[in-house]
């Protein structure tokens, strides 16, 4: 299979679908790669390294696009990316398509095949596509929330640890999941005060078995989150409802009640945000104030650490990547059930149930609408 890398076009996205080792394993399988000039200089991956691999470099993504069969990428496919797309091309990449109808619009308008990371799922039940972001992002979002909290940035001029005699910050995690996880492994290694809030009681029991007497863990209802908020320095919205929607848990009510200059951290932005206040950002602009509260949603956070994001989420990618390009994507699904729930979009058809309900469009079950 021939396999097209084209260069990130999102605001402030270095990242890079493939890395010049992943490359040289699909060379090594007999397959072929194309990469878009500078794809990956920014985060120290060269042109020559990737001529080194075995990749032939193009000059445009539009070249990309029109060689390769199967395209990796690494964020949902820009505006500009989806008119490029051709009938029957094969797309790998985050799609988080739910809170995003005109990229869904496009993508069924292409004809093309689109399987989305994020809904790739695992025999544990698990999503190891998102996973590795989702560590990045959740370590990130106590790094982030710390800035917000600095008198500069509108927050309350809190540290988030305090120092001896002097309170340490409040920080409320809504959601025990990967990136909650891995929140409350920052702040408390900050020295803060956390808290998570999840709905499974296993989920807690978990948690508080890992992590101690050092974490608080709550049962979420509608009466805990309203306790907590309003009570928080910092919350990290970390919900995730795999390949949907996030549910809003934190109305625009709840935040005109929050502490002046406390900070939400919406992790689940890709996803539309847990808060109703939240509006995608980005790396430019990451912040903006509702109410005096600072919201930091910005929608492709493990950009900003491009390098180790890009390494840890190619070590997850690689072998789909080659399962695809080693049988095609029909027979690669066919054969693992598991890859077969990242499929999106197929040929016209919308194959992702919670999509399809959130967006209120025709579903078809991706096990029937493969090519027989």
């Amino acid at each position: 299979m021939l396999v097209g890398v084209p260069k990130e076009i999102k605001v402030h996205e270095y990242r890079v679908g493939l890395t010049p080792s992943s490359v040289r394993e699909l060379i090594e399988h007999g397959h072929k790669v194309v990469v878009q000039t500078n794809a990956g200089t920014a985060i120290g991956l060269t042109d020559d390294m990737y001529r080194a691999a075995g990749a032939e470099i193009l000059p445009t993504a539009a070249d990309v696009f029109a060689k390769a069969e199967m395209i990796v990428k690494v964020k949902e496919p820009q505006p500009p990316e989806i008119k490029m797309l051709r009938p029957g091309q094969l797309l790998f990449t985050y799609l988080h398509l739910a809170p995003d109808p005109e990229q869904t619009e496009g993508l069924i308008k292409s004809d093309c095949v689109a399987i989305a990371y994020e809904t790739v799922t695992d025999a544990r039940g698990g999503l190891p596509l998102l996973a590795p972001m989702s560590e990045v992002a959740g370590r990130m979002s106590i790094q982030a929330g710390a800035h917000c909290l600095e008198m500069e940035q509108g927050g309350r001029g809190m540290l988030l640890g305090g120092v001896p005699g002097v309170p340490a910050a409040k920080v409320v995690i809504i959601g025990g999941g990967v990136v909650g996880a891995n929140a409350a492994r920052m702040a408390m290694g900050l020295e803060a005060h956390v808290t998570i809030l999840d709905r499974s009681l296993p989920r807690l029991a978990e948690l508080d078995q890992q992590f101690g007497a050092m974490l608080n863990t709550v049962y979420s209802t509608i009466d805990s989150i309203e306790e907590y908020v309003l009570g928080a320095d910092l919350v990290v919205g970390a919900v995730l409802l795999p390949g949907a929607a996030a549910p809003k848990l934190i109305s625009k009510a709840l935040v005109e009640r929050m502490k002046k200059g406390s900070v939400i951290v919406d992790v689940a932005i890709d996803q539309g945000g847990c808060a109703e206040t939240s509006r995608p950002t980005t790396h430019a602009q990451p912040t903006y104030k509702v109410a005096d509260v600072v919201h930091y949603c910005v929608a492709n956070m493990p950009g900003a650490v491009a390098r180790t994001s890009t390494f840890a989420l190619n070590n997850a990618t690689l072998p789909f990547t080659m399962a695809l390009a080693n049988k095609g994507y029909a027979k690669a699904c066919r054969d693992n059930p598991h890859l077969l729930a990242g499929l999106n979009i197929h040929r016209g058809a919308l194959t992702y149930e919670a999509v399809a309900q959130f967006q209120k469009r025709e579903y078809t079950p991706a096990e029937r609408a493969l090519p027989r």
